[in-house]
């Protein structure tokens, strides 16, 4: 698994307001990731809010506008499993693409969980469901807050 080797980061996020953004599609691993991002952000003292939109190809849009709303941070997530159409690679593409600019853009961090699988196991094996080796969901909000804390001390020196 890919997350062997991962480090363990606990962040103080009071003060900080996140936002979670998250498609519909796939819900029993959507849902899955919701919940590990949302006990990263309650352990935190982080004030969030969640947000769904149809799918992983909206989550660009709608995280720019949290962002620019005044949200600190944005946990992006969505699951985007391979079918027989190259349209696996393009919403791929454009989620992965669109995030990373809306980052850039807004200066403000964005916490990626979003999955891009060759099957529905391999999702269930990475949403923090009882049994699952790995939890996106908390590792992206974590990646959220601990980056929302770095830009403030960079900024605030």
């Amino acid at each position: 698994m890919s997350g062997a080797g991962s480090p363990d980061i606990n962040v103080d996020g009071t003060g900080l307001e996140v936002v979670i953004i998250a498609g519909r599609w796939h819900d029993v691993i959507t849902d899955g990731l919701i919940a590990g991002a949302t006990r990263v952000l309650e352990a935190s003292g982080a004030t969030f809010s969640l947000v769904r939109v149809p799918g992983s190809f909206e989550l660009p849009v709608a995280s720019k506008v949290a962002l620019d709303a005044g949200a600190d941070a944005v946990v992006a997530l969505g699951v985007i499993i391979r079918g027989g159409t190259p349209h696996f690679e393009y919403v791929s593409a454009a989620a992965t693409d669109g995030l990373t600019r809306v980052a850039l853009d807004t200066g403000k961090p964005v916490g990626f969980g979003v999955l891009t699988l060759d099957d529905e196991q391999q999702g269930l094996d990475r949403a923090g469901l009882p049994g699952s080796k790995e939890d996106k969901g908390e590792e992206a909000a974590t990646a959220a807050l601990a980056t929302a804390l770095v830009l403030k001390a960079l900024r605030d020196r």
